[in-house]
């Protein structure tokens, strides 16, 4: 399904003020680059139907299908930034949104991946800039299985792959930015234990037994400050702030 990103089709999906301005183009590198103009307002949005230089995490490029993924980044101007948080905040919104589309139970897997049957369907890249922070979220939604990338860390998925059928990608961003808006709002007025529980409820890491950041354990639940919590052999438990995540099997760490 090859959907409508045009602003005049977008407009009429808009559900809140994210998205305003709404920046679209055919091709660019990144959407990413296409939101640092410090004169920008908060809530402005680029989408692209194909990224020629598109980027995750720790360098890594992020593959795309033209006109089969939504590519987006948004212009957010938190107050004292907390990106480690902001990227939960992002990372719950979107998994929020294809549970709205797709019917599946869709896992954020700490700090900024979203899961779907053990699948990767969606990715978070937060960039701070002039005091602001760019919020690029990129999301597989029609492409099939032969057109997803292999040998990646975490098997890729698509909406289309994980659900059986296609999705409308204007109606996945009118979706995420809905949920983004309402997240973002009651982090920014109650801080992310606010929004711990929901948060908690899809932590596809609880349970795993994990190597990040140089400590190795079994993980845990998350950190009212954004971390990694991690049982360590010892039994005791220490907080990771930041780091790739290496799963090594699973194990019961109750409640």
């Amino acid at each position: 399904m090859r959907s409508d990103l045009r602003p005049e089709a977008f407009r009429r999906l808009r559900r809140g003020r994210l998205g305003d301005p709404y920046l679209y183009v055919e091709e660019c590198r990144s959407t990413q680059e296409l939101v640092r103009d410090a004169a920008l307002p908060e809530g402005a949005v680029a989408v692209t139907e194909h990224q020629t230089s598109g980027r995750g995490r720790l360098g890594r490029t992020w593959e795309d299908a033209a006109g089969s993924s939504l590519l987006c980044s948004v212009l957010l101007r938190p107050q004292g930034g907390a990106l480690p948080q902001l990227s939960l905040v992002a990372a719950l919104a979107t998994a929020e949104a294809i549970e709205e589309l797709t019917g599946g139970r869709a896992l954020v897997k700490w700090p900024n991946d979203v899961l779907v049957d053990g699948l990767k369907v969606a990715g978070i890249l937060l960039e701070q800039v002039e005091g602001a922070v760019v919020t690029g979220i990129g999301v597989n939604v029609g492409q099939e299985s032969h057109e997803l990338p292999a040998g990646t860390r975490t098997p890729a998925g698509s909406l289309r792959t994980v659900s059986g059928r296609g999705h409308d990608r204007g109606l996945v961003l009118a979706a995420l930015l809905g949920r983004l808006e309402a997240a973002y709002g009651t982090w920014s007025g109650q801080g992310l234990e606010a929004i711990l529980p929901a948060l908690e409820g899809r932590n596809a890491l609880r349970g795993l037994e994990v190597v990040v950041g140089g400590v190795q354990g079994v993980a845990a639940g998350i950190a009212p400050g954004g971390g990694l919590e991690v049982v360590l052999p010892s039994g005791a438990t220490t907080v990771v702030e930041s780091g790739e995540v290496e799963v090594q099997g699973s194990v019961d760490v109750g409640e």
